[in-house]
């Protein structure tokens, strides 16, 4: 019997005939990322940057949010050989690799991720759940077909070396940051500032210009709202994230049941 295996972000995308919208997996928590995967969102990120999450916890992660029809993409900590190697091996069909500014730094992402002779990834998917134990059937001839790789653009140099940052053979998308691009803008904190949204307007343009898919982290449904990120083109949006979304649903529990002087007096928002 064929083995059932989340999609890919790409094949999600190819699929789709509307923006995808995704939850972010902050936490680390196999709770947390079932919860998020049942919630009816069309993909998650499971976040290695700025999460608390090990190779072991991104496993599991992967392995509850398999349950449901739903894309699942891992964020490496770096664009760096080993940890793409290992994600890949636990199961991550799709990787995100932050901080990528130029087309070369683009190509080692899709080196990284990819078997000889295209790239340098090791072959260990015999011992490894990413062809689950010799189980998918041609897994590495056919490995392209089972990863798909997405940059982020986070900086202005990666603003102006989109288009050429997209056009890389093997990347199935580029993924704006406003965060970390305002701060390089020497705007840090402010990622509605007109100048970011303009940088971020350019970038979409450029990367639908070299005819691949286009995505912002737009940080909470609001925003997300508000920049009319998707009437822009984006195709694929993170509009939530699991940590933030149980930091504002507590905030607003305690605001309706606890005094305001009492919570002052802990010290709790």
């Amino acid at each position: 019997m064929p083995l059932r295996l989340s999609p890919t972000l790409r094949q999600m995308l190819a699929g789709a005939d509307r923006p995808v919208f995704g939850g972010w997996v902050c936490s680390g928590s196999p709770v947390m990322a079932e919860i998020m995967a049942g919630s009816g969102l069309d993909w998650l990120m499971i976040d290695m940057e700025h999460g608390p999450s090990s190779l072991e916890s991104v496993q599991v992660q992967l392995q509850v949010a398999a349950a449901y029809d739903v894309a699942t993409v891992v964020r490496v900590p770096a664009n760096d050989a080993v940890w793409v190697k290992q994600v890949l091996d636990l199961g991550a069909r799709t990787i995100m690799v932050p901080m990528v500014s130029t087309a070369e730094e683009a190509e080692q992402a899709v080196r990284h991720a990819s078997y000889p002779p295209r790239g340098h990834r090791g072959v260990g998917n015999a011992l490894a759940r990413s062809g689950r134990w010799n189980r998918v059937d041609g897994y590495l001839a056919d490995a392209a077909e089972h990863v798909s790789v997405i940059v982020q653009v986070e900086t202005p140099a990666g603003v102006e070396n989109a288009a050429e940052i997209a056009a890389v053979d093997g990347v199935d998308g580029v993924f704006v940051g406003p965060s970390d691009l305002s701060a390089a803008m020497g705007l840090i904190g402010q990622q509605t500032h007109p100048d970011v949204r303009a940088a971020v307007a350019r970038t979409f343009g450029a990367v639908r210009g070299a005819g691949k898919p286009v995505g912002v982290n737009a940080f909470d449904p609001a925003a997300a709202h508000a920049y009319a990120y998707a009437e822009q083109g984006a195709s694929f949006l993170l509009v939530g994230a699991d940590v933030s979304i149980a930091a504002r649903g507590s905030e607003a529990l305690a605001a309706e049941f606890v005094p305001a002087a009492e919570r002052e007096r802990r010290g709790s928002y």
